[in-house]
């Protein structure tokens, strides 16, 4: 281990423990001494100076909160003696001069994607089956149970196999061994043992969600616009539209917000209205027919080599820990910034989580009015926020500040690294889609489905995932890598991390190498020759956002 405290900024008045501390013991570093006068857990903080009540806490360079009471050189920092508080903001006229990486050693790299009619490429390829309304999920079921099982997409029978035994134990009268049962590491992920009559189809997904109906207007709109930008993804071939009929969601406004995203659109879209078929089982039945001659022809599609600057990433953090600012995180900014330079797509959302770092989105702004528009999204999510009597400053949950995030704005500093240094090429309201190349900010909010969903339905083909605490979020269409900030998390649940970060903490490796690895590996997961925990696990999360306040 490197030296146990790091310091991010000099302009910082904290310093970062790297590893558990004790009171009593001296820390050097940047040639000052710091005598330790509480225990400070690794991932936490501690005061490079005597703080009085009301002076600001500088973290990356910037406000992350103030002095609640009085803290002494040495001391930790907690929810006690610190509470959140953010840096104001506003527009900013001065052109932003990036200087972009080398990246003359990616050029000429591809991966094998899913090349779409209208110029998009897909990492997977997937057919889609919708419901409009929550009423319709019962039918989505049926399908979804005869689709998977009879296509070879069902998840392994092994669960189903130790509920049987557990059954047949009871009847065999053996109910006291029950409780010493085990049936051993049960496997996950699809059924292997089946041929899958549908070779170059990844599988056949569907979204229930519990919208639809019966909420506002604007749930109901921004659902229809949320499931065309899953229509048009790159990585679906074609979808299966289930309506009741009466609906808000009416087939109409999914059309028009289809049509908003491509005006040319030509996938086979196939939609069935319950309430005009005359009864469930011709609904079902017609269904089915439609769904499998649509498969054939995506059947026909086939991986082909394509430049990197057709991905298009979501950066996405969850279950964040103390090191997540500057491990995991920094090293997606590094990829981030590497596909921007070569003409690929980023997109940071979580608004909450950039509570306290405006100002540095706003002066990277390609034109005064993508700056303008965010300060806007932002004025308008934190009134939303007001209304309700909550605030950006709620968004830290008891995992995070447990770990060492102890306010929104500490947090949001470290959020941020996942997007890079490039330019802000865009600033999208949910559930907008994607159009520009470079970075683009997305406004969700930091709730882990919620966010991959609308990231997702902007066009990310591929979403790259920071935990430190450990989170099995995933996507039914895109794949979702994650990225561990500690190594103990990668050994403690390696069935759900993809890449250990936790090198940059230790100092086996750079951010730069991190990153350049990780890209690496995306790489294969977007060729389709590495699928992903959460693909494995069949994490097929997807949770619409409704326009409440959700942090």
């Amino acid at each position: 281990m490197r030296n146990p405290s790091l310091q991010l900024d000099d302009r910082d008045n904290v310093l970062i423990a790297l590893t558990d501390l004790k009171s009593g013991t001296s820390v050097t570093f940047g040639g000052q001494t710091y005598a330790l006068v509480t225990d400070v857990p690794a991932k936490h903080k501690f005061s490079t100076k005597d703080l009085s009540i009301g002076d600001s806490v500088f973290m990356y360079g910037v406000m992350i909160g103030k002095a609640v009471a009085p803290i002494r050189r040495g001391e930790a920092i907690t929810t006690r003696n610190v509470k959140h508080q953010a840096a104001p903001f506003a527009e900013n006229p001065v052109p932003y001069h990036w200087r972009a990486p080398d990246v003359s050693k990616w050029r000429s790299k591809t991966f094998l994607g899913c090349h779409r009619a209208d110029g998009q490429v897909g990492t997977r390829n997937y057919w889609l089956v919708i419901p409009l309304v929550f009423c319709e999920n019962g039918n989505l079921l049926v399908l979804k149970q005869a689709f998977e099982e009879e296509l070879g997409f069902a998840r392994s029978q092994v669960y189903r196999k130790q509920v049987a035994e557990l059954v047949q134990m009871l009847r065999e009268g053996r109910e006291r061994e029950i409780s010493d049962y085990s049936f051993g590491d049960a496997a996950s992920g699809e059924n292997a043992t089946q041929v899958k009559p549908f070779a170059n189809i990844d599988g056949i997904k569907f979204l229930m969600h519990e919208g639809g109906c019966g909420g506002t207007r604007e749930d109901s709109n921004n659902l229809c616009a949320l499931l065309a930008g899953y229509i048009h993804h790159p990585n679906v071939a074609g979808a299966t539209v289930l309506s009741l009929g009466c609906q808000n969601a009416q087939i109409s406004v999914l059309k028009e917000e289809i049509h908003r995203r491509d005006t040319q659109f030509a996938k086979p879209l196939y939609i069935f209205e319950q309430q005009q078929s005359g009864s469930e089982s011709r609904l079902l039945s017609d269904a089915i027919r439609s769904t499998f001659l649509g498969m054939i022809q995506a059947d026909k599609s086939s991986r082909k080599p394509a430049p990197l600057s057709a991905l298009t990433v979501g950066l996405k953090c969850g279950g964040s820990d103390g090191f997540s600012g500057i491990s995991a995180n920094p090293a997606l900014g590094h990829v981030a910034d590497t596909l921007a330079a070569l003409g690929g797509r980023g997109i940071l959302a979580e608004f909450p989580e950039l509570c306290g770092v405006e100002q540095d989105f706003i002066n990277r702004a390609a034109r005064p009015e993508i700056g303008a528009r965010f300060i806007q999204l932002m004025h308008d999510y934190a009134a939303r926020a007001k209304a309700v009597r909550s605030g950006f400053d709620m968004n830290p949950s008891p995992g995070n500040i447990r770990d060492g995030l102890v306010t929104d704005a500490m947090k949001s500093a470290g959020a941020a690294k996942k997007g890079g240094t490039s330019p802000v090429t865009a600033v999208l309201d949910y559930p907008e889609y994607s159009s520009e190349a470079g970075l683009n900010l997305l406004c969700t909010p930091g709730n882990d489905v919620e966010c991959v969903t609308g990231q997702v339905a902007a066009g990310a083909n591929i979403v790259l995932f920071t935990t430190g605490l450990g989170t099995p979020t995933g996507n039914p269409v895109a794949p979702v890598m994650k990225i561990s900030t500690n190594s103990t998390l990668a050994d403690r649940m390696g069935d759900i991390i993809d890449f250990d970060a936790g090198g940059i903490i230790s100092g086996e490796m750079t951010i730069a190498q991190a990153g350049d690895a990780l890209l690496e590996q995306m790489l294969r997961v977007a060729s389709g020759q590495l699928r992903t925990k959460a693909e494995i696990l069949g994490q097929d999360d997807f949770i619409p956002w409704k326009r409440g306040v959700s942090l």
